[in-house]
């Protein structure tokens, strides 16, 4: 293809051999048959799924409130907070393998962070503002939630901490096995 500059403009003056290397890719998409399409609109279909009757049979009302209604926890409140020992975190609703030990970093907050997650673990969501981290309820700021992608468990949020994105995690959510 030529460049033409002129007047500050950046035009591409297509040669008759691309033009019809194009033409040809776009009568041959043409032929697979199908018009692009948003994606379905049905809701996702999680591996686990538990009446709330059977979730609060094996949480506690905290967990309860923070695994299945989306709660945060205090800061420092978990146990998890304070483990420094290598090993896995689990899912507490349905025992998915989601952080090693090797990710986590020590950040002074008050939850469990971690650099990333196992992949294909975590699903996202928009959640709204967060008391729990000092943000007003009538505030118009989003974030982005993280779930468990097998039973859809609420485990925290994703954040821009320090310069890095991390996972802030409830530790309430989370099953440590040290290895």
């Amino acid at each position: 293809m030529k460049r033409d500059t002129r007047n500050g403009l950046v035009c591409q003056n297509a040669t008759r051999r691309s033009f019809l290397a194009a033409f040809g890719l776009t009568a041959a998409s043409g032929l697979t048959g199908r018009r692009a399409t948003a994606a379905s609109t049905d809701s996702f279909r999680f591996e686990i799924t538990r009446s709330d009757e059977d979730w609060r049979s094996i949480l506690s009302d905290d967990e309860f409130r923070i695994l299945r209604r989306g709660g945060t926890e205090l800061p420092g409140s978990s146990p998890l907070w304070t483990e420094r020992r290598d090993g896995d975190y689990c899912c507490k609703g349905c025992d998915l393998l989601i952080y090693r030990g090797a990710w986590r970093v020590p950040v002074e907050k008050g939850w469990v962070f971690f650099a990333h997650s196992e992949e294909n673990t975590v699903l996202t969501g928009i959640d709204g503002p967060v008391a729990e981290y000092g943000m007003p309820e009538d505030s118009n700021t989003t974030m982005i939630e993280a779930h468990c992608r097998r039973c859809a468990s609420h485990l925290g949020h994703i954040l821009l901490v320090e310069g890095r994105i991390l996972h802030c995690i409830n530790g309430t959510s989370l099953t440590f096995r040290p290895v």
